[in-house]
């Protein structure tokens, strides 16, 4: 009896509200046999948003000469628009990819279904875009990598109806090994076809190799983001506009001191903001600011000291992260302290990852920290409308979704925070 309670009291949660949980054991790395299929078939295919009224495909094929062009119509089968796209590919040590084709179709509907075929042969897919107004619902998971908890995480997310979904860093877990990179973009590809992916790095994308590769090359090459239709001059960092949304996606690992390009991106990103046309301000990188695990204690110090002020005075009413293996929210805070016009911090870097939880958790806990728990899941934040928001987490529990921590926020342009700060706002972005 002694044994059995020491064993549970071990693998108990340190949250302030799930404290009778306890955590199912890691699931091993999914083996994804190869299908065979024609050279110049697509494979790997998703999406993800370029621009107003506009959608990226994404696929791979094995024929270098297989066409780069996109068909698509609004009814099965009958296409009445194609797209022509560019290519790339890439080779790392001893691996040489296949050919990566990007291809942006529209102007799309609103809030509309619309098949497509890749390269001219192959499966029709089919995509839904989001609304032009709010209401928009993300689905939001980090850290995901190949494993059984991934599966269990992606359907539950497949579940929920969703418009866009949102990562913030570590997709593959390839960590070098390129095919591993292949397998994913196969795992992911029923739901990351159907709905925009938009991801930014982690540290798991990094895979430089000193005097021999760079950083981000297979992260940039096969996941091209909207970075130049957003004025950035790099795929780890970008914004993108959508429904009543505006989101902003940084990245942990690119220079981000006040003399950085970063920095001086995001100054000019956040002047063209306009609070009426996207009440919402959504701000999304790796590694957390505001975490009370003992895992990764610290490393997003100095970015917080870089950009926590200017994110502050921008008034961003939600931050999501990930890196830690666990999920945490906090209430709203800046500098450290609880503030009703900083922003609420949300850690969830629990997608399902080969590396398993990150269970210890540093006591008492933070005043600014409301709920925490390791444990693998996802998020849903439904925007309703300019006011409020509804954020639910989903724990992954023997296979079914159990909605364990939700709250309903309120933006910050109705607060009176934005007026408050416009002074300080305008003198920050016209700073050089």
């Amino acid at each position: 009896m002694e044994l059995k309670l020491l064993v549970t009291v071990l693998l108990m949660v340190s949250a302030t509200a799930s404290a009778d949980y306890i955590r199912p054991l890691p699931r091993k790395a999914l083996h994804l046999p190869w299908d065979s299929k024609p050279s110049s078939y697509p494979q790997q295919v998703h999406i993800s948003l370029a621009g107003d009224q506009h959608m990226r495909v994404t696929w791979i094929t094995d024929d270098k000469s297989a066409p780069s062009v996109v068909e698509y119509g609004t009814l099965p089968g009958q296409y009445d628009s194609v797209a022509e796209g560019e290519t790339s590919s890439y080779s790392y040590l001893l691996y040489s990819s296949g050919k990566i084709h990007h291809t942006v179709i529209g102007p799309l509907e609103h809030n509309s279904v619309y098949n497509y075929r890749c390269g001219g042969q192959g499966p029709e897919f089919q995509l839904r875009t989001p609304p032009a107004q709010l209401p928009i619902t993300f689905a939001v998971a980090g850290d995901l990598g190949q494993t059984g908890w991934t599966k269990s995480t992606l359907d539950h997310i497949d579940q929920c109806k969703y418009n866009v979904h949102l990562l913030p860093g570590d997709l593959s877990y390839a960590d070098y090994i390129q095919h591993r990179w292949d397998t994913f973009g196969r795992l992911v590809q029923p739901l990351a076809s159907a709905r925009p992916w938009m991801v930014t790095q982690g540290n798991h994308e990094v895979e430089s190799i000193p005097l021999l590769k760079d950083g981000f090359v297979s992260y940039n090459s096969r996941w091209k983001m909207p970075f130049e239709e957003s004025g950035s001059s790099s795929n780890l960092y970008y914004s993108f506009e959508v429904a009543g949304v505006h989101i902003i996606m940084l990245g942990s690992y690119a220079d981000y001191d006040e003399y950085s390009e970063q920095y001086r991106w995001l100054k000019a990103d956040l002047s063209k903001v306009d609070r009426k046309r996207t009440p919402w301000l959504l701000v999304l990188f790796h590694v957390p600011w505001y975490n009370s695990n003992t895992a990764h204690q610290g490393e997003g110090a100095d970015m917080m000291a870089a950009m926590e002020p200017l994110l502050y005075t921008a008034s961003v009413d939600l931050v999501l992260a990930g890196h830690v293996h666990a999920y945490e929210r906090s209430k709203r805070v800046y500098n450290g302290r609880l503030d009703p016009c900083g922003s609420v911090h949300i850690t969830i870097g629990d997608g399902g990852n080969r590396e398993g939880l990150a269970p210890r958790y540093i006591n008492p806990q933070p005043i600014w920290s409301e709920f925490r728990e390791a444990s693998f899941g996802h998020g849903e934040l439904k925007i309703i409308n300019s006011t409020h928001a509804f954020w639910s987490w989903h724990r992954n529990d023997d296979d079914e979704p159990v909605k364990s921590d939700d709250v309903w926020i309120t933006s910050l342009t109705s607060s009176g925070c934005i007026d408050q700060k416009r002074n300080e706002l305008r003198s920050k972005l016209m700073t050089p």
